[in-house]
């Protein structure tokens, strides 16, 4: 896979973009192995799906709050620090999960709160060292790689994380998946020493992609669509493994569903990389969307393992035909925003800001129901509102492609 590399790209470029890889590497599977089995640890603790709801609103608070107070830091210090920051946050996260043991429940806000700063952190700065560390001529090669690798985490974390807790019964198997993601986030850390420094150019300035919003109509409909995109990721991220979980109540169960998700989206993403072309995307988006909605419907009546092993596949073979195709608008229309490429730090901080914001307010939306009705039955009509929020992002993408087809 590395021999892809031209022969013409300097040592220096090859050891950046492997380091850098190498720190995506470290940080998916970290990631993968834990991230869906810290939702289930809360559960089990607490047997309150508003514990692990708070949990992730605070994720979504704290991470937005970083990118505003922080996102100036881009800018102003060595990008390698911010990545550190990050990274050291997400590893003081997961020995604080270890320290707190069966009690963490009580502390979900704090846990939240620690997670989603170091999220903002960290892909704060690696967003940014992805333009800097990789050129025209290698980014191609840097993002096709990054994405298998990613795949290969999400295929390899859940499953043996899944296998872990199995074999070692109680709480063990969770504090050892936990305590193994700490030691992959320290390694990261390592990688980024040996990563070359780059010079600090720019001034920060987010009031011109603000700006931009009212003047740039298809920004505007981008960042709208970021944020129903939000409204649906806030609640899924969580509630899908959970259910899961909750249906089959085995850990094992949960990590193959994620292997499955994992497998049958890399096949789909290989697929999507050879047919989607710019005339074609909103068709693809449009089928993905509709297939992730309807999808809906089976995992509301599934109960068993195989029943949500088949939602797995389904999810996994429409996502990358929905997300690819709308990422690629995404950067299109970025691209051709006013000084674009002066700020497009800003542009792509104001984007995930908006995203961060659908996250929390369906999060909050989703608390807000449970105080009303009964859980299950919240959890169900939950499940169908939110998951509208793609259907949306597909109205605006519609609109963004018919206006660019008009300039």
């Amino acid at each position: 896979m590395l021999n892809r590399l031209s022969q013409d790209v300097s040592d220096h470029e090859r050891k950046n973009l492997y380091l850098l890889l190498a720190i995506g590497l470290l940080y998916t599977l970290g990631i993968f192995l834990s991230n869906i089995f810290v939702n289930i640890f809360l559960w089990k603790q607490s047997e309150d799906i508003q514990v692990v709801a708070v949990y992730n609103l605070f994720i979504a608070i704290s991470q937005t709050l970083i990118y505003i107070l922080f996102g100036k830091w881009a800018k102003k210090i060595d990008r390698i620090l911010i990545l550190r920051a990050g990274i050291t946050l997400i590893s003081i996260f997961f020995i604080s999960v270890l320290a707190f043991g069966e009690n963490a429940a009580h502390y979900n806000l704090l846990l939240g709160s620690l997670l989603g700063a170091g999220y903002g952190f960290f892909w704060l700065a690696f967003n940014v060292l992805t333009f800097e560390v990789t050129e025209p001529y290698t980014r191609d090669f840097f993002n096709s790689t990054l994405g298998m690798l990613q795949s290969f985490s999400g295929m390899v974390g859940p499953i043996t994380a899944g296998f872990i807790i199995t074999v070692l019964t109680g709480y063990t198997g969770y504090l050892t998946i936990f305590f193994i993601s700490f030691i992959l986030f320290i390694l990261a850390v390592v990688c980024s020493f040996f990563i070359e420094r780059r010079e600090i150019e720019g001034t920060y300035a987010l009031r011109v992609a603000l700006k931009e919003r009212q003047e740039n109509v298809n920004w505007k409909r981008l960042l709208n669509a970021h944020f129903f995109q939000g409204t649906r990721e806030g609640v899924f991220l969580f509630l899908v493994g959970l259910l899961v979980y909750m249906g089959t109540q085995s850990e094992m169960t949960v990590g193959i569903y994620n292997f499955i998700y994992a497998a049958t989206s890399l096949l789909a993403y290989q697929v999507v990389a050879r047919v989607v072309k710019p005339s074609n995307r909103i068709k693809f988006i449009t089928f993905g969307a509709i297939s992730l909605y309807l999808a809906i419907f089976w995992l509301l009546i599934s109960n068993l393992s195989y029943e949500f092993f088949i939602f797995g596949a389904i999810v996994g073979i429409a996502f990358p035909l929905f997300f690819a195709p709308y990422m690629s608008i995404s950067y299109d229309v970025i691209g051709k925003a006013n000084q674009a490429r002066e700020y497009r730090i800003e542009y792509i901080i104001l984007r995930e800001i908006f995203l961060n914001l659908g996250r929390g307010t369906s999060l909050l939306l989703f608390l807000l129901g449970l105080l009303f009705m009964d859980q299950s039955m919240w959890i169900q009509y939950g499940i169908v509102i939110f998951g509208v929020g793609y259907l949306i992002v597909n109205i605006y993408l519609a609109k963004i492609v018919k206006g660019s087809q008009k300039t």
